[in-house]
């Protein structure tokens, strides 16, 4: 099929950003709200390879803001919905699918056997493996991004790019600013939301989530990825 898919993205970006996007290599791990909606325009934007990390499938609660949920993919797993989108957007990206969970001193261990990785893009739930992927990529000088909390919370105009050690009032972002401070790192870029989270009736770890945050989430973190890659680039 003969076609221009960067047509109207060239309008905007300069060609030499779109072929430069085209040689990068994007890790994304977790592939729920946020991380689904940032692999979605990474894909679009033409990023050359896309390693995937998740090792959960479809459940019910995510149909309300998980990209990859619909009646019909309960039960399936993420990663292969998500490879399968990205193939089906663009077949020229490289897809890479790690089905497996991320624990403490497995971020290393799953940079070893991939290839050379531009960006990493941390969506994922568990403060310690957080912690572990937020360090890896510190000390092995690869750049990063880090979603901390978007759940109960309904303002998506309040979602911000910011400084982990600079956020106050974000339980999950204080949590990781500690276990990071045993491995001496002050200094992450964060997605973080600066509206306090509701406070939820009902059992103690309920989390509420609405259909407008996440998605807005993922589309600032898949816009700052591609500024740092090549935008910035091009422009200076």
């Amino acid at each position: 099929m003969d076609f221009d898919r960067h047509e109207r993205t060239r309008l905007l970006w300069p060609q030499s950003a779109i072929e430069a996007l085209a040689g990068k290599t994007v890790l994304v791990a977790g592939l729920g709200g946020v991380g689904s909606w940032t692999v979605e325009a990474l894909a679009r934007a033409g990023t050359g390879r896309l390693i995937l990390v998740d090792p959960d499938v479809i459940s019910p609660s995510n149909l309300n803001r998980q990209l990859y949920a619909l009646e019909s993919t309960v039960g399936q797993a993420k990663c292969d919905l998500a490879a399968r989108r990205v193939r089906d957007i663009n077949r020229a990206i490289d897809v890479l699918c790690f089905r497996e969970r991320l624990f403490p001193g497995a971020a290393r261990g799953l940079r070893d056997r991939c290839p050379v990785v531009d960006y990493i893009v941390d969506a994922i739930d568990s403060v310690s493996a957080k912690v572990d992927l937020i360090a890896s990529a510190c000390h092995g000088g690869i750049p990063l991004i880090s979603s901390m909390g978007t759940g109960n919370r309904r303002d998506p105009s309040r979602l911000r790019l910011a400084e982990l050690s600079g956020i106050q009032g974000d339980p999950l972002a204080r949590r990781v600013r500690q276990g990071l401070r045993k491995h001496g790192i002050e200094k992450v870029k964060v997605l973080c939301s600066e509206e306090p989270p509701v406070k939820m009736d009902g059992e103690p770890r309920q989390v509420g989530s609405v259909p407008t945050v996440a998605p807005v989430a993922g589309f600032l973190i898949a816009s700052e990825v591609i500024a740092d890659l090549v935008l910035r680039e091009s422009a200076g």
